[in-house]
């Protein structure tokens, strides 16, 4: 291979790899231990207001709680079904239990639950609420609430909105309600409270509690360059029209985030619990590392968000990170996905691969034609580039000859400068361009890295099955065949592609096909899919130019010769 070629290669792998370590899903990690206290709540007249820990610790001895004036005696659930979820809540401290989402199932095929199960007792559930105060705080989310808006514990909200609200008042003048309105064609929820003591009007803030579900539960996605097929629960925000995440480990150091917000939570790889806040606001994150089923160990993420007033119709996502179901509710959202810097080329692709689906039928199967339209509109730089490493691989020996003349001189002798102006003749001369074999290729890596990033981050493919054993898209081959495929089509490649001249160089790519057979045994099936179909199609352009301009270029390396 021409050592432009080989730099080009090269540069592909780099820019590749660069892009994923510059922009990846963030890895999970281990945070410490927490300790067992509530979220912070604010002071009711201060405009930011900051949570204040109401822990157990600081907590005063136990007295007799107030007499309930309104509420219920004996607690109970509440089940809400909309068109996409089954909600579960509890009058027990009016908070959620469930949010199951239909159409999404775990590897056990129940639905996907987006509030983590076995949560320790200490731990707030989403939409418990906490003031300044920590006994009005215990008090608020221990108290049996009065539930208006139910019928014998269910609401049917999949046609029309449904709201469920919740009651509490006792001796003391603590008076709490609570209202949820599901609405029924979006993950969407609106949520109001109002808090008073006595004649005072208390700002409470609103608690998500751990989350984003449970680890496992949502697996699939990521792939061997972010290190991890998972992505754990982040903190994740619009803040000033920029987007941010933040790891368990940064949380660790800088869990208060405070400013003008569009969207406020929580989220992993495919699904979101955020506030749409559009504008000010304060959010508190926590990491915890909370035991899971059997003897393993989940890394969760608190959550609990306050605003400047007491939260009146804040609408709450709680759902998947689906791109169509995102922009439903707000055209910023669709942001939480992490298509990265080729976003602007990411969504065309997808809206292209799904309009494939609703014809195909199989995601696999609309890979593979989404792929060939893609390499169809991408012939005409390919062949234009292998054109010119034709022509470069004519002239090769006499640019060798011309360079061994000079061989003997430094580097830093001017001399050298004649031996450029002899090469760049002899390009002029017979219409060659270095560069003409590299640009055509270069240009493709935007496409090649959407396409990635479509593939790794889209919903679409979780749980999505192609053919035979290949039952998840998002997940890796189990028996890695398209693996192994891949990195054989790789090799079939490197060893029709013209030879360079450099023995090191030879070894060196014959090396990468390996390399990359590795990353792609951990990766989503359906990147592998891709990359593989890339590769017969590279394959079979090789042929197709070598048989449309072979005799021309083999006509001319005679008469290159006779010089």
């Amino acid at each position: 291979m021409e050592r432009r070629v080989f730099i080009a290669v090269i540069l592909s792998f780099v820019v590749l790899y660069g892009y994923q370590a510059l922009f990846p899903p963030p890895e999970p990690t281990n945070a410490p231990k927490p300790a067992a206290q509530s979220a912070a709540a604010p002071a009711a007249s201060a405009p930011a207001p900051a949570p204040v820990a109401a822990s157990p610790e600081a907590s005063t001895p136990a007295v007799a709680a107030p007499a309930a004036r309104v509420g219920e005696s004996v607690g109970r659930e509440i089940v809400v079904e909309t068109a996409h979820a089954r909600v579960v809540l509890s009058n027990a401290g009016g908070q959620l239990l469930r949010w199951q989402l239909k159409g999404y199932t775990d590897a056990n095929g129940a639905m996907v639950d987006l509030v983590p199960s076995g949560l320790p007792a200490e731990q707030p559930r989403p939409f418990s609420l906490a003031v300044q105060d920590a006994a009005l705080t215990r008090r608020m989310q221990s108290a049996i609430y009065r539930v208006s808006g139910d019928s014998q514990g269910r609401m049917d909200a999949q046609t029309q909105p449904g709201e469920v609200v919740f009651e509490y008042e006792d001796e003391s003048g603590l008076s709490v309600k609570k209202t949820l309105r599901f609405e029924p064609q979006q993950h969407v929820v609106r949520f109001s409270a109002q808090v008073r003591s006595g004649e005072m009007s208390l700002n409470p803030t609103v608690q998500w509690g751990p989350g984003l579900g449970d680890i496992g539960a949502v697996s699939g996605g990521g792939s061997f360059f972010t290190g991890n097929l998972v992505q754990a629960p982040q903190a994740i925000y619009q803040r000033d029209a920029k987007v941010e995440r933040h790891t368990a480990e940064t949380l660790t150091s800088q869990p208060v985030h405070e400013g003008n917000f569009h969207f406020v939570g929580i989220d992993d790889h495919y699904f979101i619990a955020t506030a749409l806040t559009a504008g000010q606001a304060r959010a508190e994150f926590k990491p915890l590392t909370l035991p899971g089923p059997g003897q393993t160990q989940r890394t969760l993420v608190s959550f609990a968000v306050s605003f400047p007033q007491a939260p009146q119709n804040v609408a709450f996502y709680v759902g998947p990170k689906q791109f169509d179901a995102l922009q439903g509710v707000d055209s910023q959202l669709v942001r939480s996905i992490n298509f990265g810097m080729f976003a602007w080329l990411v969504v065309p692709l997808l809206n292209t691969l799904k309009w494939l689906f609703g014809f195909v039928g199989n995601y696999g199967w609309s890979i593979i034609v989404l792929t060939v339209v893609l390499n169809l509109a991408m012939f005409p730089l390919r062949h234009r580039s292998s054109i010119a490493m034709k022509k470069m691989q004519t002239v090769q020996p006499l640019q060798q000859a011309i360079q061994k003349r000079y061989s003997h001189l430094k580097m830093t002798d001017p001399g050298r400068q004649k031996m450029q102006e002899e090469i760049s003749a002899l390009y002029k001369e017979h219409g060659v361009n270095p560069a003409s074999g590299c640009v055509p290729t270069l240009l493709t890596f935007p496409v090649l890295l959407a396409f990635y990033s479509l593939l790794s981050q889209s919903i679409e493919l979780r749980g999505a099955p192609f053919v035979g054993w290949i039952h998840d898209l998002s997940a890796a081959d189990p028996y890695y065949v398209l693996p192994i495929l891949m990195g054989a089509t790789m090799f079939w490649q490197q060893w029709v592609t013209p030879a360079s001249v450099d023995p090191a160089q030879q070894r060196v790519m014959m090396i990468m096909p390996v390399m990359f057979t590795t990353m792609m045994l951990f990766s989503p099936s359906g990147v592998v899919l891709y990359w593989f179909v890339s590769q017969v199609w590279a394959i079979g352009q090789h042929y197709f130019t070598n048989w449309m301009i072979g005799s021309k270029a083999q006509a001319r390396v005679p008469a290159l010769s006779r010089k």
